[in-house]
């Protein structure tokens, strides 16, 4: 086991457990879009920003310096989502925590799944609805801020 990644994996669950809403509907996950993009828009961000509710897609946009290869890497990290129910990012981490490398391990197309950070499961009372996701940044700052949205999202 590598412990660092063992503890970030830690912390990883713990934000999945916290970050649960008691609804979400279309205007909710437009509100989180919106908050996503705003924040993103403040800092210069070259990111893309994704939300779907089920199978239905219902918040897109993308940044100035982001392109479609960030769509690409949403879709993929979005198809861990839902495989998995965990973020993207606590996927990879928990594969790295016991040594394996996803792309090997999972034994699934790895141009339809990424294990990288960025895309996080929408829990309300802990049934997964959906999942909203950002990239365009390193994999680390794609999850911050996702989950920077859903902490400021919730305390509204």
């Amino acid at each position: 086991m590598h412990t660092d990644a063992l503890a970030q994996l830690q912390t990883l669950l713990e934000q999945e457990r916290t970050l649960q809403f008691d609804a979400f509907s279309h205007d909710d996950a437009w509100a989180l879009g919106t908050r996503l993009r705003t924040i993103a828009a403040a800092r210069a961000l070259p990111v893309a920003i994704s939300i779907v509710l089920g199978d239905q897609r219902v918040f897109h946009t993308g940044l100035a310096g982001a392109s479609a290869d960030n769509d690409g890497w949403l879709e993929r990290k979005f198809a861990v989502v839902r495989r998995y129910g965990h973020s993207s990012l606590a996927v990879g981490t928990e594969c790295r925590s016991r040594g394996v490398d996803f792309d090997v391990d999972a034994r699934l197309d790895p141009t339809r799944f990424a294990a990288h950070g960025g895309a996080f499961p929408l829990f309300v009372r802990g049934s997964m609805v959906g999942v909203v996701g950002v990239s365009g940044l390193p994999q680390l700052d794609d999850h911050a801020l996702v989950v920077e949205a859903l902490r400021a999202q919730l305390a509204a």
